[in-house]
């Protein structure tokens, strides 16, 4: 593992794609989809989950949540929510990483190959940055998926 003190050490990579160990399974994060799309094979269309750090940085961005689905959102751990067709998830990463501080949301995806397993030799291979801790990279169940409105939530994952 690599210690960083500054992200100024990575000056050609301008929006790096990074490989750890999220809260619920390995995944690709970056703040760029498009880099995200070709390296998953998949439609640009298709949106990606926004993983913010904290619930004050999803409001700060203007993310409207329903009053009544606020306090779930708020204290839900390994969830992704749908509300009004964006996905998010509000997650604390332990990691005590400076590059990962420095921003307050991220796209995320599982770092696989679509429909495959986890390889971590193709991981390494289209991640910038790799963050790893002393218990390494493990595939673990990906997050619960649940949709929901005013009125209703239903469980998707």
């Amino acid at each position: 593992m690599v210690r960083c003190i500054r992200t100024s050490r990575f000056p050609s990579v301008k929006v790096p794609v990074i490989l750890l160990q999220t809260d619920t399974t390995v995944g690709f994060i970056s703040q760029n989809s498009d880099k995200l799309s070709q390296i998953k094979s998949r439609p640009a269309s298709k949106p990606f989950i926004k993983v913010y750090a904290s619930f004050k940085d999803l409001l700060a961005c203007g993310n409207r949540i329903p009053q009544n689905r606020k306090n779930l959102v708020r204290r839900s751990k390994k969830t992704t929510f749908i509300v009004k067709n964006r996905a998010f998830r509000v997650a604390n990463n332990s990691l005590n990483s400076t590059i990962l501080k420095n921003s307050k949301w991220n796209f995320s995806t599982s770092a696989n190959e679509a429909s495959k397993k986890f390889e971590r030799g193709f991981c390494e291979n289209k991640a910038d940055i790799i963050v790893e801790d002393r218990n390494g990279l493990q595939e673990r169940s990906s997050s619960t998926l649940i949709q929901c409105n005013k009125k209703r939530m239903r469980r998707v994952r």
